[in-house]
C-alpha cells in the first residue's frame, strides 16, 4: 500500500460517517498494514474500531503498535476486553509491553489471564531483555521423537502455532529436552505410519537463554534461518527467536553503534526522538563533547607556540582549515569502513597488521590525489598572497602539499587503529567516536603541519 492511499484510508476512518465502511476493507488487510493505519488515529477511535476485528486480528493488530501506544490503550481501555486483545497478542509483544507496565498495572491485568497466557508472560518477562530470554517467542510446535508422523500432526495442531513459525517443528523428549527437529515438508511428505525419530535432523543450531541477543541475530544472520531454538542450561526447549526479532535487533545494534560512533551515550531504554526529554539528550552528549572540548585545547596550545612563523607566513593560516578538514575526514572514513568490517565479522582484532597495512596503501594514493587538488587550488586562488623574501609561491605550496599528505596517512592510520585497540582490549569500537576522531586527527594534523613548515621554510 502507497503513502498516499494509506493517507487517504486515515482519512476515511477520521470521517465518523465513512468510517464503519471500512471495517470490512480493512480486515483483508495485513495486520502490520492495519496497524499501521490506525495508529494515524487517536486512541478513542482506535478502542471504537478494534471491536469490529476478530480477537485474533485485535492482538496482532496491537503487536503492531509500539509499547508506548499499548499502554495508552491499556489504559483507556475496559480491562476484560483488553485482556482479551492482550492473550492474542504475539508472545514477545506480551512480554514486553507487560515488562514495561508498572507493578499495579500488572496486578490489574493478572487476573483477567488464563493460566497459560499468565504463566507465559511471567515467565518470559523474567528475563533481560538484552538477551535471548528477552526477545524469544513461544510461539512454536513440539513433537516426540516415538510419535508417528500421524500423531505428530495432530500435536501440531493442538499447539497451533502462527502461520509463520509453523516451519520448524522441535522434536523434544519427555522432558523438553531438544533432540533435533523437522519441517513441516518432512513431516507430510512421510507416511502417516512412520516415526519422527527415522528423519529427526539432530544436527542443529541453538543458543543458550543468556545469550547476548547481538550474537542470536549474529547467529540466525550466519545460518540463514527462519528461526533459532533457545534452550537452558539443561538442554531444554524454552523458546525460538524469529528472524523477524533479529532484524529489530540489528536496527537497534546499529543504531546504537552510530550514537555511540557520533559520541552519544546510548541512553538505559530505547525512546523515540520525541519521547526522550531536553535533559536525557543533553545528558546522553555533554560528556563527549565535554571531554573532546578539554582536549581540543591543545590546539591552541600548538598555534600560540607556532605564533611568530604564522605571523611571518600568513598563507599558512588561510590552509590551516584544510588541512584539518581533510583529516577529519581520512580519519572518520577509516574508522568507519573498520567498525563496519569489525562489526560483520570481515575482520578481527587479530588482523590489525593487515588492516593497517591495507589502510596505510590506501591512504598513500589518496594523499597524492589530494595534494594534487590542494596545490591546484593554492595556485589559483592565492597567487596575490604576499609572500616573504627568498620564499616562492610554488615551495611554500609543495610544504603545504606534502604536509597535507602526512595528514591524510596519519588521519588514516589514527582512524583505522583506534578502534582495532579497543576491539584488542575487548570494548566496543564504536566507542571510537567520530568526534573523538577528528578532534585527535586536528591536534596531530596541525602539529605535522606546522612542523613542516618550520623544517622546509625557515
Amino acid at each position: 500500500m502507497t503513502i498516499k492511499d494509506r493517507n487517504l484510508l486515515v482519512q476515511e476512518l477520521i470521517n465518523a460517517d465513512r468510517a464503519m465502511d471500512m471495517i470490512p476493507e480493512l480486515r483483508k488487510m495485513p495486520s502490520v498494514e492495519v496497524g499501521e493505519i490506525l495508529d494515524e488515529l487517536d486512541d478513542t477511535e482506535i478502542l471504537k474500531i478494534l471491536p469490529y476485528f476478530s480477537e485474533e486480528q485485535q492482538g496482532h493488530i496491537l503487536s503492531e503498535f509500539d509499547v508506548r501506544r499499548q499502554i495508552e490503550l491499556f489504559e483507556k481501555s475496559d480491562i476484560r476486553w483488553f485482556a482479551i486483545a492482550f492473550e492474542n497478542m504475539y508472545s514477545e509483544s506480551r512480554a514486553d509491553m507487560y515488562q514495561q507496565l508498572n507493578k499495579e498495572q500488572q496486578l490489574e491485568l493478572l487476573p483477567f489471564l488464563h493460566k497459560p497466557i499468565r504463566e507465559d508472560v511471567i515467565k518470559l518477562s523474567a528475563y533481560a531483555p538484552e538477551t535471548a530470554g528477552g526477545i524469544m517467542s513461544t510461539d512454536f510446535a513440539t513433537v516426540l521423537a516415538n510419535m508417528t508422523c500421524e500423531q505428530a500432526i495432530a500435536k501440531v495442531r493442538w499447539d497451533s502455532p502462527s502461520k509463520k513459525m509453523v516451519y520448524y517443528i522441535y522434536v523434544v523428549d519427555e522432558n523438553m529436552k531438544m533432540i533435533g527437529f523437522i519441517t513441516l515438508k518432512d513431516l507430510i511428505m512421510r507416511s502417516p505410519q512412520t516415526k519422527v525419530s527415522e528423519f529427526v535432523k539432530s544436527e542443529f543450531v541453538f543458543v543458550l537463554v543468556d545469550a547476548d541477543r547481538e550474537e542470536v541475530a549474529s547467529q540466525i544472520e550466519k545460518y540463514d534461518l527462519v528461526a533459532i531454538p533457545v534452550l537452558n542450561k539443561s538442554a531444554q526447549l524454552v523458546g525460538i527467536v524469529t528472524h523477524d526479532e533479529a532484524i529489530e535487533v540489528i536496527r537497534a545494534e546499529q543504531a546504537e553503534d552510530m550514537e555511540r560512533f557520533m559520541g552519544i551515550v546510548p541512553g538505559s531504554e530505547s525512546l523515540e526522538y520525541t519521547e526522550t526529554s531536553t535533559w536525557q539528550h543533553f545528558s546522553r552528549r555533554v560528556i563527549w563533547l565535554s571531554v573532546l572540548a578539554v582536549i581540543g585545547l591543545l590546539t591552541g596550545i600548538i598555534i600560540e607556540q607556532f605564533e611568530d612563523i604564522l605571523s611571518r607566513l600568513i598563507i599558512l593560516v588561510l590552509y590551516m582549515p584544510m588541512i584539518a578538514q581533510t583529516g577529519g575526514n581520512a580519519g572518520s572514513q577509516a574508522a568507519s569502513v573498520v567498525i563496519s568490517a569489525l562489526s560483520q565479522g570481515h575482520i578481527t582484532s587479530r588482523d590489525w597488521l593487515k588492516v593497517l597495512w591495507q589502510e596505510a596503501r590506501v591512504a598513500v594514493l589518496l594523499s597524492g590525489v589530494l595534494a594534487v587538488i590542494a596545490f591546484l587550488k593554492i595556485m589559483l586562488l592565492s597567487w596575490g598572497v604576499t609572500i616573504p623574501d627568498g620564499l616562492s609561491l610554488l615551495r611554500v605550496s609543495f610544504v603545504i602539499c606534502f604536509a597535507l599528505s602526512l595528514q591524510v596517512v596519519s588521519a588514516t592510520m589514527i582512524g583505522a587503529g583506534i578502534p582495532l585497540l579497543i576491539k584488542r582490549f575487548g570494548g566496543d569500537p564504536a566507542v571510537a567516536a567520530s568526534p573523538a576522531i577528528t578532534t585527535l586527527v586536528d591536534v596531530t594534523g596541525l602539529l605535522l603541519y606546522l612542523s613542516c613548515a618550520v623544517l622546509f621554510l625557515f
